[in-house]
């Protein structure tokens, strides 16, 4: 364990592999963070999950998009971050993963709680609104776990968000290009470009499920108050974290929290009314992006369908072009084969009686192979087989 530094590299890369995939970085409630190299039975000791939640986050397993609330933890799992929430700390896999280290700094800068002359202030505030205006007065600070959970969720949305505008700059120029000019080098770019769209936006929609669905049930957002739980189970002091009781206003209203029953707490709506807005407003930011992703696939099949049509039209023309070409080949055939037979039947000799017949016979032949020709293609033009 090392504090506020980060673990010596193996040398062996096997060691190296399994060293990364067993590191965690743990934060406090003051933001201050810890790199741990621990096993899973560890970890769940320490949050008290059971091993098919931790195997939830475990980036050798392939895992939907998940937001689980137990008794002491939320267990999240959203493409590279794979966390683990408590009501003091939060646990993160993989610290040193170049989409994970923006995170962790957006975490130590957001975690630690307002110092008490901002708390003061807003205890203040509080009470001057309890005898102005009852709604200021639940204007406090949101609990730790949420705070971690926002963190969360506003850096996987900004990430898909983020290679989202990354495809669509990169795909609606190949399309435009693709329209100009249809070739083997410009399709298969967009082959590529459409299968990365179709892994986006799988990976979108499992976001977007798993805020739905827990959107609708509020007994899985009432989970996800773990402070609230903590302070309903053991009403002491001691079993709050030190966030908590460190502020008046937040501690009035866990202790006034703690007067509720838990039954009451899983039944009422207004409990979940807080997380219920974060979670909505993270869900209308994957929606979009969502819908972004969506107008790009229906671009793709517009252009698609126009690129289906242009080879359509191609194809039709090369048809007509072959029905030229028979045509002609045929009526060539006819006029080879008189002239072959008559040609035999004839004597060669160029004087004046037999060369004036076989003159006759090369001018009758190619009248009738045009004439033949002609037929052809004004019984094709009069089926439609040819354009006007």
């Amino acid at each position: 364990m090392v504090r506020d530094g980060v673990v010596s590299a193996p040398t062996d890369p096997a060691k190296k592999k399994a060293q990364v995939s067993r590191s965690w970085i743990l934060l406090d409630s003051s933001g201050e963070g810890t790199i741990l190299d621990v096993d899973k039975y560890a970890i769940m000791h320490r949050v008290q999950i059971p091993a098919r939640d931790l195997r939830i986050i475990d980036p050798l397993l392939s895992y939907p998009s998940t937001i689980l609330g137990r008794e002491k933890a939320i267990v999240l799992n959203l493409e590279h971050i794979k966390a683990i929430i408590t009501a003091d700390e939060v646990m993160l896999r993989d610290p040193l993963d170049d989409n994970v280290i923006p995170v962790v700094e957006e975490l130590r800068r957001r975690l630690p709680a307002r110092n008490p002359a901002e708390l003061a202030q807003a205890e203040g505030k509080e009470n001057l609104g309890r005898n102005h205006d009852p709604e200021s007065a639940e204007e406090v600070e949101s609990p730790f776990e949420f705070r971690a959970l926002e963190v969360a969720l506003e850096a996987i949305c900004s990430y898909l968000d983020a290679r989202t505008t990354e495809l669509e700059n990169a795909a609606y120029p190949a399309l435009d290009e693709l329209t100009s000019k249809i070739s083997s080098r410009n399709l298969d770019r967009v082959r590529k470009l459409k299968s990365a769209m179709t892994r986006l936006t799988a990976r979108v929609q499992k976001v977007r499920d798993e805020l739905e669905q827990l959107l609708e049930d509020d007994e899985d957002m009432a989970d996800l108050y773990l402070s609230r739980k903590l302070s309903t189970a053991s009403p002491a002091s001691s079993a709050v974290p030190n966030w908590i009781s460190a502020s008046p206003t937040v501690g009035s209203r866990i202790s006034r929290a703690g007067k509720t029953s838990a039954a009451t707490f899983h039944g009422n709506d207004d409990d979940v009314e807080e997380l219920e807005m974060i979670l909505e407003a993270y869900f209308m930011q994957v929606d979009s992006t969502l819908n972004k992703l969506n107008t790009l696939r229906e671009y793709i099949d517009d252009t698609e369908d126009y690129i289906n049509i242009q080879l359509d039209n191609h194809r039709n023309q090369l048809i007509q072009l072959e029905l030229f070409l028979s045509s002609g080949t045929c009526s060539l055939t006819m006029f080879s084969l008189i002239a072959g037979i008559f040609g035999v039947n004839i004597p060669y000799s160029w004087n004046e009686n037999h060369g004036y017949l076989f003159k006759w016979v090369i001018i009758l032949s190619g009248i009738l192979s045009v004439v033949m020709f002609l037929g052809v293609l004004v019984y094709a033009r009069f089926r439609g087989l040819i354009g006007t």
